[in-house]
């Protein structure tokens, strides 16, 4: 079978789905839509490989732990060392698995790390821009029911008087994360999107805090 994207995407599918995730925020079609957001940002750059990051995009979140788990920072870095051990077996090209290692290890916002090449910086950009807009709200309030946060502050929804706190309000993690990500896309066509997609995202801010019923 040819190393094309095409020929791998079944493969890819098979492998991300074998482990059994139960989170729907990171569920396939997060991954489909990553990687449909990665295809766009890859038109803009031809030169990137896209079949490293296309296994980086399917494979990213292979090891996927709570956001308030205590070794939530080394999931990348476990999914990571899981997938190289996944595609080797598959029979992935071995010249590729050190480019979709650090791809995976480098796409995570908790772990800090800082993508080298331009198919991280690609897998990056996607797998962000897909926490914002409709989609990321909708994956917010999701993951804020798993992690048993409140919809908002009763009496401060936007934190004028208080310090955010996105692990006890929903709400917040609008203000600190997600606005931080525009900025830090590495691609000029994610950092457009993004700003698009954070603008709606203070739209929808604005209009839940007049349904909240908090004057000022």
């Amino acid at each position: 079978m040819p190393d094309t994207p095409a020929a791998w995407i079944p493969r890819l599918t098979a492998i991300a789905t074998a482990e059994g995730q139960d989170d729907g925020a990171h569920d396939l079609n997060h991954l489909h839509r990553v990687w449909q957001a990665a295809r766009a940002l890859l038109a803009s750059h031809p030169e990137a490989d896209a079949l490293v990051v296309l296994a980086a995009c399917y494979l990213h979140d292979l090891v996927n732990l709570p956001k308030n788990h205590p070794e939530r920072a080394q999931a990348s870095r476990m999914a990571a060392g899981l997938a190289r051990s996944r595609l080797a077996e598959a029979g992935f090209p071995a010249d590729k698995l050190d480019a979709v290692a650090h791809a995976i290890e480098a796409h995570s916002f908790s772990a800090g790390i800082a993508p080298a090449t331009l198919e991280a910086m690609i897998v990056q950009d996607a797998d962000r821009l897909d926490a914002l807009g409709a989609v990321g709200l909708a994956r917010l309030f999701y993951t804020a029911g798993r992690m048993g946060s409140a919809f908002a502050h009763p009496d401060d929804p936007l934190g004028r008087r208080r310090a955010l706190d996105d692990r006890a309000y929903a709400l917040d993690h609008i203000e600190v994360k997600l606005a931080t990500l525009p900025a830090a896309m590495h691609t000029a066509a994610a950092r457009a999107l993004a700003d698009q997609r954070l603008a709606w995202l203070r739209e929808f801010r604005n209009a839940f805090v007049r349904e909240w019923g908090v004057v000022g």
